[in-house]
């Protein structure tokens, strides 16, 4: 018989953590999951897109050395994908090999499948659906077995162009930051009825979306996909009204707004040691603010 993990137990039950997305950004985000770990912060709601559901599975598992390599010695890995690999169609980022081969025991990022499960808070992964722009906020029964977790990372975190797109069970979908939403899984929370939120960003505060200086090049780029293309072009004005609603929010004490100081990479950063130098500072940013945070979750 296999023995049933013991149910891990969570302290903040009336605040939902939100990790927006960004790419190689997420190494700030996986300083702060370290940080948050450590500080014994355990919510009960966890969301994310993008590369935001990679640091929403190492958070669940509370894996803080998973949550370090995922964002900065994966970097390493001539597998993580090239120009090569994407001229040969696998995409600058190999999403299969990258989220679904490493987190098999004995690979790079080898995942404790029964720790997520034995978890009980509730999750939100966020992907768009190709054909129509039906943006899905898949939770804990569509993210088992381990495989399924896995796939549907990958397909939250499949960023047009660069990555092949993910198909699962015959459906096509891409990065869930193509949503209504912008990329900030807040619609998610706030349908499950919270009125509270930690978000963890990968832009620094004041930072918005610029509008698309190209609109036709992407409806020629995704005339098979027209769904895409304008979720691309309206992408902006989502994020900046997400972004200010929960200015507003923090306005009204209901937000803790977790912005990195700087950002001096983006997404799309190779060099391991820019890497671990925005890992590090994240989670020295996060300790720093653990106790405005457990005060704003009720912890102090």
């Amino acid at each position: 018989m296999v023995p049933v993990p013991t149910p891990l137990l969570n302290n903040v039950t009336d605040t939902a953590l939100i990790f927006e997305g960004g790419g190689m950004r997420g190494s700030f985000s996986a300083g702060v999951v370290t940080a948050l770990l450590d500080g014994e912060v355990h919510c009960d709601w966890v969301g994310g897109i993008s590369a935001g559901s990679s640091c929403l599975v190492n958070y669940v598992a509370r894996d803080t050395e998973r949550a370090r390599r995922s964002f900065v010695e994966i970097a390493e890995d001539p597998r993580l994908g090239n120009f090569g690999t994407w001229v040969r169609g696998r995409g600058m980022f190999q999403s299969e090999w990258i989220y679904e081969q490493t987190s098999e025991p004995g690979q790079a990022l080898p995942l404790d499948y029964e720790a997520f499960r034995a978890n009980p808070a509730t999750i939100r992964v966020g992907g768009f659906r190709a054909a129509d722009g039906e943006m899905l906020y898949w939770g804990r029964d569509e993210l088992h077995p381990k495989r399924q977790l896995m796939l549907k990372v990958r397909a939250s975190s499949t960023m047009p162009l660069l990555m092949p797109i993910t198909t699962i069970d015959g459906v096509d979908y891409v990065d869930g930051a193509l949503g209504p939403s912008g990329g900030i899984a807040l619609d998610a929370a706030q349908a499950d009825g919270y009125e509270k939120f930690l978000v963890v960003f990968t832009r620094p505060r004041g930072y918005r979306k610029s509008v698309v200086k190209t609109p036709l090049t992407l409806r020629t780029l995704f005339r098979r996909y027209p769904a895409i293309a304008t979720a691309l072009i309206e992408r902006p004005a989502n994020y900046n009204r997400t972004l200010d609603e929960l200015l507003e929010l923090e306005r009204e004490g209901r937000a803790y707004l977790l912005f990195p100081d700087e950002m001096p990479i983006e997404n799309g950063e190779r060099n391991v040691a820019r890497l671990r130098s925005v890992f590090d500072a994240g989670r020295a940013q996060a300790e720093r603010e653990l106790p405005a945070i457990r005060e704003f979750l009720g912890l102090a």
